[in-house]
């Protein structure tokens, strides 16, 4: 880990990182107050996992745990790099849980909408029992409410609408614009491939929506179709 970690320190931009710092919000009371950026690029960052990807999971841990927004990035594309390398359900059952169990660490709308699909959405995929979503949508913590809509994604690119909408109902009167754009983004989604089905949950719902979210579900809508709907005329 000592190498990862000159690795990364060599990696570092300081005029990248105070950019990131004003994109992900980290000021004063701001959503992702106090995260630190050390301005390395992604590419860069999946370069290492690749290469780390025997990294046990007390250095993961550790990684996740770090207050360097990069160094919990790099810890999720290694899991990620794991999971993949992973083709029996034992194993991912166990990546899957390690993952719930560190989700608060989970903690900026990059890291969540990088993870969820491709270990909480893809490990629920053929799974009868998904009930650990709603469990995750009802949480008081901001980043395990949007976990649970965004690894719905999984399912909607595999056809399967059911539970993004049953999630999307629970987080309908959400207080968080993050969670607004999660929800519409992902109905927006499903519209993409069924549009029946997502008008179908829109006109009984869309009144209720927060502004953002709507505008998100209805984002590739015809002008004049999107007017209506923000004018509560369908």
């Amino acid at each position: 880990m000592g190498m990862i970690d000159k690795d990364l320190r060599k990696l570092a931009d300081k005029e990248k990182a105070r950019i990131l710092q004003g994109f992900f919000k980290t000021g004063k009371g701001q959503y992702g107050e106090g995260d630190v950026f050390w301005g390395i690029s992604v590419p860069d960052l999946r370069k290492i996992a690749r290469e780390s990807r025997g990294m046990v999971f007390e250095g993961i841990e550790k990684y996740l745990k770090s207050g360097v927004h990069e160094k919990r990035l790099l810890a999720l594309l290694i899991l990620i790099e794991k999971y993949k390398r992973t083709d029996y359900d034992g194993g991912r059952r166990v990546l899957f849980n390690f993952y719930l169990a560190n989700s608060k660490s989970v903690n900026n709308w990059d890291l969540v909408d990088l993870s969820a699909p491709n270990i909480v959405g893809d490990y629920l995929l053929n799974k009868k029992d998904r009930r650990v979503l709603v469990r995750l949508a009802k949480s008081e913590n901001l980043w395990e409410r949007r976990i649970g809509i965004i690894a719905t994604f999984t399912f909607i690119r595999n056809g399967e609408f059911d539970d993004a909408l049953r999630i999307s109902k629970i987080l309908l009167k959400d207080s968080h614009d993050l969670i607004h754009k999660a929800v519409g983004w992902m109905l927006r989604e499903i519209g993409k491939r069924d549009l029946e089905i997502e008008e179908s949950f829109l006109k009984i719902h869309y009144r209720d929506m927060p502004r953002t979210m709507l505008r998100y579900a209805i984002e590739k809508f015809d002008e004049d179709k999107r007017k209506r709907y923000l004018k509560g005329e369908v």
